[in-house]
């Protein structure tokens, strides 16, 4: 899938992220728990500069759990503790301010030795659109205080958010890169809802998640559509099979296949389909 999405504000937000990092003590990166490699942006080892980053996997409650377990010891061995979180429920919140605090101990000693003030910590938080960067900040300051939507693109401009505990959260609009390189990676990005979909065919992004589900879960696909037999080799007859068993006919008798695969993207992102984690540590270096 020969996907490119990069609105002119993320060239300027990219600027104005490398501007803000003098402000801040930490870098907080959130992941989607399911494309932990796809979700990295590759500019921000570049971006964020040699500070501290703590990894957050959110969306864990999506992604397969000994997948997850798997990255967070991968993320750990290249000097990058990680914390598995699901931003809905709240779980693993409570484990971050903990990580925070031990990530910059030694920057508050240097402050307190040279006879300042205590002070919050300061946290800039980054990733790419719709990875769950607003529902992670108010779970984690236990208030609405960013708005949130289920699509990419909602936040546009930076914010400061005190949050007890001694953490000041410097929230920032989701920014991709300029260029996809790698169609696998596009493709894991709009079926997991990081890309607007008004720039691919929902069509051709659906077919190639059934494609993928096929061959790597393909109890999912029976259990949740029914579907007896030989799952289809062809991503337009698993659409119509899909289409069929859900009813979605046309006055003329025919399988609304775009309904179908309207369908199939909304329950993959909701975990109705089940838990997926579609790339494994082994496969990547950070």
């Amino acid at each position: 899938m020969d996907i490119q999405w990069f609105p002119g504000h993320m060239a300027k937000t990219r600027r104005q992220i490398k501007e803000d990092l003098k402000l801040v003590d930490i870098v907080i990166e959130v992941l989607d728990a399911r494309i932990p490699a796809s979700s990295r942006n590759p500019d921000v080892n570049v971006i964020t500069g040699g500070k501290p980053r703590l990894i957050i996997l959110n969306k864990s409650d999506l992604a397969d759990p000994v997948l997850t377990g798997s990255w967070e010891g991968f993320f750990l061995k290249t000097g990058l503790p990680a914390a598995a979180v699901d931003s809905l429920s709240g779980r693993g919140v409570k484990l971050v301010p903990g990580l925070i605090k031990r990530l910059i101990a030694k920057k508050m000693a240097e402050l307190a030795s040279s006879g300042r003030r205590p002070r919050p910590a300061r946290c800039m938080v980054v990733g790419i659109p719709n990875v769950g960067k607003s529902y992670f900040i108010n779970k984690l300051a236990g208030r609405g205080v960013t708005k949130t939507e289920d699509k990419p693109g909602i936040t546009r401009g930076r914010q400061w958010i005190r949050v007890a505990g001694a953490l000041d959260l410097m929230d920032t609009p989701g920014i991709l890169w300029p260029k996809f390189e790698d169609a696998a990676v596009s493709f894991r990005l709009a079926v997991t809802g990081a890309i607007k979909e008004d720039v691919y065919d929902l069509h051709d992004a659906a077919g190639h998640l059934l494609k993928w589900l096929s061959e790597n879960y393909p109890h999912a696909l029976r259990d949740r559509y029914k579907i007896t037999g030989e799952l289809p080799a062809v991503a337009e007859e698993m659409l119509e099979a899909v289409g069929n068993r859900r009813g979605f006919l046309t006055p003329g008798g025919k399988v609304d296949t775009l309904k179908a695969a309207q369908v199939v993207l909304k329950e993959f992102r909701s975990g109705r389909l089940g838990r997926f984690t579609m790339e494994a540590p082994e496969n990547f270096k950070v």
